[in-house]
């Protein structure tokens, strides 16, 4: 008998085995890693929306709060997995440089919106309306990060890499069983893989595909992040993440031509130099249409759990909803009623 069986091993998953894990609790991970999302994520926690340079949900407390508990990750492991990223946001407008100077001196942002705009220096780069400076961010390796959780933390005996068989689960009166594995919880963390879940998929996840390029330039010689309307995010060694789109229909992990050609074009709105496209990397994000996690026990099984819905901001929101559930199930405590599950009750006989 284990405390936990656990579905999936993306960021929510890798955040709840992880609490389990600090609070002495055992568990069994089940997962054949076909959900992509987290491990092709640009993994940049960004706590400002920079289209419309708002305060993303919960940022002043969520990013300090994640940026911990990955950090603490990294002291057992003797691993980087961190890079703080300031983030160049290009302007292409006199009028967008006004929002920016309006959003830096409000005091939810002004910690984060450098009131000064920095001269476009970098020749590989159109910007004739130069940037504003976002202080505070960091990128997660998140697929260094979770394969090296893995196979460093996980024992051979906590990891199953199987599709998980609904069909197989026996729900018993005080505890479950799954082949052979008795638990007295089961969490699913299937990320947009919910939707085929039987117990679940009652919930309005929708999914959204994105996208990312993998460029190699020299003369791009870059080492922020460039926000204008893709991201340009430097991975080392002049390789570039360039990317990401939102396809709210297609909903497989396979890359298409048709948006390679899409962000290649919002590519040379940004770059004046010449580059070579070494990978083409695609994932459907778990998306709600509330915007908000989603988290909780189901309504008539005390026994399962779900842990999902992040969409685009995993990395900074697994860590916090891990707790979030583990303090609901274990201690009774009242989940946040914006992230818990409940405000959908009414879909389930739906």
């Amino acid at each position: 008998m284990v405390d936990y069986i656990l579905v999936g091993l993306g960021l929510a998953g890798a955040a709840f085995c992880e609490t389990l894990r600090r609070n002495q609790k055992s568990f069994h991970v089940f997962s054949d890693q076909s959900q992509t999302s987290s491990k092709v994520a640009a993994g940049l926690s960004n706590p400002v929306i920079l289209k419309r340079f708002n305060l993303a949900w919960r940022a002043h407390s969520l990013l300090p709060f994640s940026k911990r508990f990955y950090e603490e990750i990294e002291s057992e492991l003797g691993k980087s997995f961190l890079i703080e990223q300031p983030i160049l946001r290009k302007f292409s407008s006199i009028e967008e440089q006004n929002l920016w100077f309006e959003a830096s001196d409000k005091e939810h942002l002004n910690q984060f919106l450098s009131s000064q705009l920095l001269r476009n220096t970098n020749p590989a780069l159109n910007a004739p309306y130069d940037f504003g400076v976002l202080n505070g961010a960091y990128r997660l390796r998140t697929e260094e990060f979770l394969t090296a959780y893995q196979i460093k933390i996980l024992a051979s005996d906590q990891f199953s890499l199987e599709t998980f068989d609904y069909s197989k689960l026996q729900i018993r009166l005080e505890h479950l069983e799954y082949k052979g594995v008795k638990a007295k919880n089961l969490v699913f963390a299937e990320g947009f893989g919910v939707t085929k879940n039987p117990f679940f998929n009652y919930l309005p996840v929708q999914g959204s595909k994105g996208e990312y390029l993998i460029i190699e330039s020299k003369e791009l010689s870059e080492k922020n992040a460039v926000k204008s309307s893709v991201f340009v995010i430097p991975l080392g060694n002049n390789r570039y993440l360039v990317g990401a789109n939102y396809n709210p229909v297609d909903k497989d992990n396979r890359p298409s031509e048709a948006t390679k050609i899409e962000l290649l074009k919002k590519l040379e709105g940004i770059v004046n130099c010449s580059y070579e496209v070494v990978g083409h990397v695609a994932g459907v994000r778990p998306t709600v249409k509330d915007r908000r996690p989603l988290v909780g026990t189901h309504p008539n099984h005390k026994n399962l759990h779900i842990i999902n819905g992040f969409g685009s901001h995993g990395v900074m929101i697994a860590p916090w909803v891990a707790l979030e559930l583990f303090n609901s199930i274990e201690k009774g405590t009242s989940l946040d009623p914006e992230v818990d599950i409940h405000r959908f009750l009414s879909l389930l006989s739906n």
